[in-house]
């Protein structure tokens, strides 16, 4: 059964009008077809309406939609070919973290790295619901400098609630282990593409977005704290998510306002969730143009170019 957020409830009352009316045609062999083209396009404008006026919380909504691809998702439609690498060869195989190199339209091999969540409770509890424990974030580190080692690219698909924030994640170093991962990602010799796809937490996010290009998919969120934490700690309860939502200006476009971010992916109309081999797509087409132009630069520049980069964030100038 198709999950609907509160405003796609009116959109799929007219859908379902839509598909009982066609039924109802086909069963008295009546013609319809005027009434057909009237609903659709108003449909399509309602769909319009709705999802260029989205508030800050309805997108944190979308980007926590159940059917929205997850990591996984987009490697199946980006690769041909895909293998998985396991383990941090220390601890053990996160799950939460996922990695392996796959094949680009048979010709380019990349190295992909993200957060997968679970469609069930099941794989949840497998996948610990996105969030990483150190020896994910080591996991990361070692598929990056594997790829450094044979020269490929690496895209880091961003999705996550943030770190695992257990007792146990702390005593096996999970700040050491986010930071390692900021520094030495800074280092990389070879292009590195970061894309939130879905959640982008605190340093859960930041662990693996340190790269010469940070790009948001439409309807996805980055920022510092989550708006329910934010508003646990500003108003004791989380009833005030959506004014948190607002005032953190977390959305794709509020990034790219501030200079935190370098380009917004474009969603199919109504989610990535609706049409994931189109929002798949999409991603491989601005994948492919951004690894091609940064192959094109000398290491030490893609170096320089991603250290100011980053050292200009949060800069002001009196």
């Amino acid at each position: 059964m198709k999950t609907l957020l509160e405003f796609e409830k009116p959109i799929a009352e007219l859908e379902d009008k839509l598909i009982e009316m066609r039924k109802l045609a086909l069963e008295n062999n009546v013609d319809v077809t005027a009434a057909v083209a009237s609903l659709t396009e108003k449909i399509l404008e309602l769909k319009k309406d709705t999802f260029s006026n989205l508030t800050r919380w309805q997108r944190v909504q979308l980007s926590r939609h159940p059917d929205r691809p997850y990591t996984f998702d987009y490697i199946e439609h980006l690769c041909e070919e895909f293998i998985e690498i396991h383990g941090d060869r220390n601890v053990g195989d996160d799950k939460a973290m996922v990695g392996g190199f796959g094949t680009i339209d048979g010709e380019m091999s990349v190295m992909f790295i993200g957060q997968q969540k679970g469609r069930n409770t099941k794989e949840r509890q497998y996948r610990n619901f996105g969030m990483p424990n150190p020896e994910g974030y080591r996991k990361a580190l070692r598929l990056m400098k594997m790829a450094e080692k044979f020269n490929k690219p690496i895209v880091c698909l961003i999705d996550t609630p943030g770190a695992f924030p257990g007792l146990e994640a702390e005593e096996r170093g999970q700040g050491e282990a986010i930071a390692r991962n900021i520094r030495d990602m800074f280092m990389l010799k070879v292009p590195v593409i970061c894309v939130i796809i879905g959640e982008g937490a605190s340093g859960g996010a930041l662990g693996i977005a340190v790269g010469d290009r940070v790009l948001m998919m439409e309807n996805t969120w980055y920022s510092v704290i989550s708006p329910e934490s934010c508003s646990s700690i500003l108003w004791r309860s989380w009833n005030y998510k959506e004014q948190a939502a607002e005032a953190l200006k977390l959305t794709a476009n509020d990034m790219l306002a501030n200079k935190l971010i370098d380009g917004i992916i474009p969603e199919p109309l109504g989610g990535a969730h609706l049409h994931p081999e189109e929002a798949a797509a999409t991603l491989k087409e601005v994948l492919k143009k951004e690894l091609a132009i940064l192959s094109a630069i000398d290491p030490a520049t893609r170096i320089s170019q991603r250290i100011d980069k980053f050292g200009a964030m949060g800069e002001v100038i009196e």
